[in-house]
């Protein structure tokens, strides 16, 4: 059994489960899963049954982005309803770790991360994954919030706006050099924001690396993951920060290999149109919130290099990352003019 993990007090948290978790054997090992670029994600077993546990980063906390109650909250609720999820166990705010953590059941299955996992694939396959992507974002922007408890999760109005500001705010507390596309894009998208398209539940991160599929077969998503930023809002976002993983740049971020940013994935006009087929949402105003998700996921590549650079993140892989930045922001530029996001 692991007796020194970092980021986990072990004995206190064994102590926390023989309270919270019917049936836990009484000694957990511990290891930290790699892959995650944000919150802090280990696979726990007690030699019988196994759990993932969820916490903030060591260090470099930027306000909302690591909300592992959050993403608790959500996952407890859509459990029971058509959107995959991982069965909540149980969180705590501080308690034995002294920060705040969340424990879901561990979910088997292969998660597509780099353009390596994808050459098992047959094209059909990959096509058929891109597609059942799609379907589960279609489905859980049609999930009613006050179905499910999340009539008080959040004001859905606004909320374009509240994006824009928070992910501008958290550019200035993570930047680490100037980068005028940057605070271009966001100019750009705080002159001039469209009325919102709806209001849904939003994952906040939706890419095909936060899914776990079925092990016989890639189109069957068995959980979607990683919920910290999930909110109330347009659902829109989602799409647009899901296009905006496919550029180029973002496999920086992965350590130079994404599954994204492959060229055996699906073009992007083909999912925008697969999602306005699968919703009937209209798509007249996407150019913004693809711009949107360029600013988002650039500001969150700064926020990673910027912990890379303060020595807290763990992990190989972390030293391209701010590669990413500069690049993402002109796309999100590029986007807003309405050239192709592959551009």
């Amino acid at each position: 059994m692991s007796t020194a993990v970092e980021g986990l007090d072990l004995p206190a948290l064994e102590h926390f489960f023989a309270e919270q978790v019917p049936g836990f054997r009484g000694a957990l090992d511990a290891t930290l899963i790699t892959g995650g670029r944000s919150n802090l994600t280990y696979l726990l077993t007690d030699g019988q049954t196994r759990w993932v546990l969820r916490r903030p980063p060591l260090g470099g906390l930027t306000p909302s982005a690591h909300d592992v109650l959050r993403e608790y909250r959500v996952v407890s609720a859509l459990s029971g309803s058509d959107v995959p999820v991982p069965r909540a166990v149980t969180s705590s705010e501080s308690g034995p770790l002294g920060v705040p953590f969340s424990v879901v059941e561990h979910v088997a299955g292969p998660v597509l991360r780099t353009e390596d996992d994808l050459r098992a694939l047959s094209q059909v396959d990959v096509d058929r994954c891109a597609h059942a992507l799609i379907d589960v974002l279609a489905r859980l922007h049609a999930v009613t919030p006050e179905t499910v408890g999340l009539g008080a999760f959040g004001r859905p109005q606004g909320y374009l706006a509240r994006q824009i500001r928070r992910w501008n705010d958290q550019w200035q507390r993570v930047r680490t050099r100037d980068l005028p596309d940057v605070d271009a894009l966001h100019t750009r998208l705080a002159t001039d924001p469209p009325a919102e398209s709806g209001a849904s539940i939003v994952h906040g991160d939706f890419r095909i690396d936060n899914v776990i599929l079925a092990p016989d077969d890639p189109a069957q998503v068995r959980a979607l993951i990683d919920w910290e930023m999930a909110a109330l809002g347009d659902p829109l976002a989602d799409l647009g920060v899901h296009i905006a993983y496919s550029h180029p740049a973002f496999a920086a971020v992965l350590g130079g290999s994404a599954a994204s940013t492959s060229p055996r994935m699906p073009a992007a006009s083909a999912l925008v149109d697969r999602y306005a087929e699968v919703t009937g949402r209209d798509l007249s105003n996407f150019p913004f919130y693809l711009g949107l998700g360029y600013f988002k996921i650039a500001v969150i590549a700064e926020g990673i290099h910027h912990r890379f650079q303060q020595g807290v993140t763990r992990g190989p892989g972390f030293d391209t990352v701010g590669e990413a930045t500069a690049p993402l922001a002109a796309a999100g530029l590029r986007a807003l003019s309405g050239s192709p996001q592959s551009a």
